[in-house]
């Protein structure tokens, strides 16, 4: 045998070594994926409050018409629209020289017969006047006193003032223009916008469901009365950061809308909250006893009813039917179909059906829910995004 067959013979040896050593393949494509992870909660029996959320309206908290109420026309306005205002303060200048004539004769006229007046009061007691004409005398004193009152009311009326203080909307009037001539004109509205209150009515017939639940013992009544506790859910469904007070619960049904009107005061020092906005009140009711609460997110509802995902102690997703009752700020209140100490998915539905195997995680709630459905984490995103270039 030659020295080229040896070494030839020798390198193919060498080969199957190292293939031995190396192992198996590195598996394919359609090998076995590892358990999706998905986001749960560990149910829990605990006591919670009921709420309920109900359409309302802001209203400013105090709210004046400024009107003219005196003839006149305008000379100036005497404030910034949409600013805010104290009491008491000048808003409008109206043409008050007509005014300060009239309260300048009805001076001169007071000044004529008070002295009229005080002269006869020697001459009543010498008998030179009779008692008739002093009295005329005192008559007519008075009358010119009143007349003058009026005239300088008039010419104070001419520049109005801020009733309250609270912030300025727009001038209904501008310069030059009359007003007062026949009715008292809208010139501008003050509104204190802090607090700023909101008013919402509940259902008469949820009242009646209520005290039904507080007397089977299902629930225990909390007091709608004095300064109850309530949260504001803003049009694009964020929390107003700051509580409110409930402050007023009408005692009679509004016969138009079977519901009873409710009013709460919010504080606004920033003026976020402004009139005519509707909004939502979550308004607490009642407290229950071993209640299970799960977000929102969780239950899922479709020809069937309700049901959520949960997953067993072997890792396997299954479905569950459950029966909702009432609201706990913004998780539901399961009456049925769950116990405590169930894994129950919040995040990650869309990786999860019956009977796949998935790999639990707790759920952060500080962490934000903002990934569409369907997207999985960037690194699995990269990594199919180079195979499709080989």
């Amino acid at each position: 045998m030659n020295k080229a067959v040896v070494l030839l013979l020798l390198s193919l040896l060498a080969a199957c070594g190292e293939g031995e050593k190396r192992g198996p393949p590195a598996a394919g494509p359609g090998a076995a994926m590892p358990p999706a992870e998905v986001d749960v909660i560990v149910v829990q029996s605990a006591s919670a409050t009921i709420t309920q959320d109900l359409p309302g309206r802001l209203l400013a908290f105090r709210s004046a018409q400024v009107r003219a109420r005196v003839e006149g026309v305008v000379e100036r306005r005497l404030f910034t629209e949409g600013t805010d205002v104290a009491a008491g303060k000048p808003l409008f200048k109206i043409d008050a020289r007509s005014y300060q004539a009239a309260a300048a004769a009805a001076a001169a006229d007071v000044a004529a017969v008070k002295a009229t007046f005080e002269r006869y009061k020697p001459l009543l007691e010498i008998k030179a006047v009779s008692q008739q004409e002093y009295d005329l005398a005192e008559a007519r004193y008075k009358q010119a006193e009143a007349a003058l009152t009026r005239a300088r009311l008039d010419l104070d009326n001419a520049t109005p003032l801020a009733p309250i203080s609270g912030r300025a909307g727009r001038g209904l009037v501008t310069e030059g223009a009359l007003v007062g001539k026949g009715e008292a004109t809208h010139l501008v509205t003050v509104e204190q916008l802090d607090p700023i209150r909101v008013e919402f009515a509940q259902s008469y017939s949820d009242l009646l469901r209520l005290q039904q639940a507080v007397k089977s013992g299902k629930q225990k009544k909390m007091s709608t009365k004095g300064d109850a506790e309530v949260e504001l859910l803003l049009e694009d469904g964020t929390i107003y950061p700051e509580k409110g007070r409930l402050r007023f619960t009408d005692l009679a049904v509004d016969p138009g809308t079977g519901a009873v009107l409710l009013r709460a005061e919010f504080p606004n020092s920033r003026r976020e909250l402004l009139p005519g906005t509707f909004v939502r009140v979550r308004f607490p009711q009642a407290e229950i006893d071993n209640a299970i609460r799960v977000p929102q997110r969780a239950v899922s509802s479709g020809q069937q009813g309700q049901s959520v995902m949960v997953v067993d102690p072997e890792g396997k997703v299954q479905a569950r039917p459950v029966k909702v009752g009432s609201m706990a700020g913004p998780d539901f209140v399961i009456a049925e179909g769950l116990k405590a100490g169930e894994q129950v998915i919040v995040n990650g539905l869309q990786k999860a059906r019956p009977g796949a195997v998935v790999k639990p995680v707790l759920w952060n709630q500080e962490a934000p829910l903002l990934a569409p459905p369907g997207s999985g984490p960037g690194p699995l995103k990269l990594d199919i995004k180079l195979d499709a270039k080989k």
